[in-house]
């Protein structure tokens, strides 16, 4: 792994910081050529992500020091520091950004649902990006495993699962699949705010589904945080999409079974 991307001796260039660059670059870029599509002004729209942004990472990292205390202790520069000390608690992040554009939106006076429909895919971007920073800096280290897929981390004892290049994909995936989903909903076959319900039940669906494959996790009473919240919140909207989509799925198995008859 390259923590360090670039070592001038006074000055290093941390691979993190490197990717966090790029994800901002790239996230509003795409969120740009996204206002373009509306009638929203571009200031208003990229002030509200930028709170939003600033509220999720005060967020998140309070919550990653809190919850890593022992690492960090009372040692200002370190909490400040995330160059060269990282991590930011993803759950905590998501919620502190989405109640701040949430803030923001109410004093200006802007449809929430909809201003939220339009920064989904720039923030799926954003995470794919990170994620794969973490993954190359080798600041996200996954569970020992025997899977042939495997690397080897130094300092640490046996090969380890490439987690964070898994949600990586998964969270590109993501974008793409929720840029899809505007489109829709642009046509009026989704109603505004949909997008973002998408966008829950994907990040639930990723931190279910490879929570258990990190080394890092946060337990409570030997029960992992992050998978019971994101378990129930997968179950609850899911439940919710098959009640939306009942009568698709019931076409779907009517057509189904009468082509077996046939």
């Amino acid at each position: 792994m390259l923590p360090v991307i670039l070592d001038f001796g006074v000055l290093k260039i941390y691979t993190y910081g490197v990717f966090l660059v790029l994800a901002f670059l790239w996230s509003t870029f795409i969120l740009w050529k996204h206002v373009a599509l509306t009638s929203f002004h571009e200031d208003e729209v990229f002030d509200g992500v930028f709170i939003g942004l600033f509220g999720g990472l005060i967020v998140g990292r309070t919550a990653y020091v809190l919850l890593n205390f022992e690492t960090f202790k009372f040692n200002i520069l370190k909490m400040i520091l995330i160059n060269g000390y990282p991590g930011i608690h993803a759950v905590s992040a998501i919620i502190g950004f989405f109640i701040f554009v949430y803030f923001f939106t109410s004093v200006r006076n802007i449809g929430y649902l909809k201003f939220v429909d339009y920064i989904v895919t720039p923030l799926l971007l954003a995470f794919a990006i990170v994620k794969l920073g973490g993954f190359f800096s080798g600041s996200e280290i996954g569970a020992q495993t025997k899977f042939f897929i495997s690397l080897k981390y130094p300092q640490l004892d046996g090969q380890r699962h490439l987690t964070a290049l898994y949600e990586s994909i998964f969270y590109f995936l993501g974008a793409v699949f929720s840029y899809n989903l505007l489109m829709y909903i642009r046509k009026e076959k989704f109603y505004e705010g949909f997008n973002l319900i998408f966008f829950i039940w994907y990040i639930s669906l990723v931190i279910t589904l490879f929570d258990s494959l990190k080394s890092f996790r946060i337990i409570i009473s030997g029960v992992s945080f992050d998978m019971v919240i994101s378990s129930l919140t997968l179950l609850t909207i899911s439940g919710y999409f098959v009640y939306y989509f009942r009568t698709y799925l019931l076409g779907f198995f009517k057509l189904k079974n009468k082509h077996k008859k046939s």
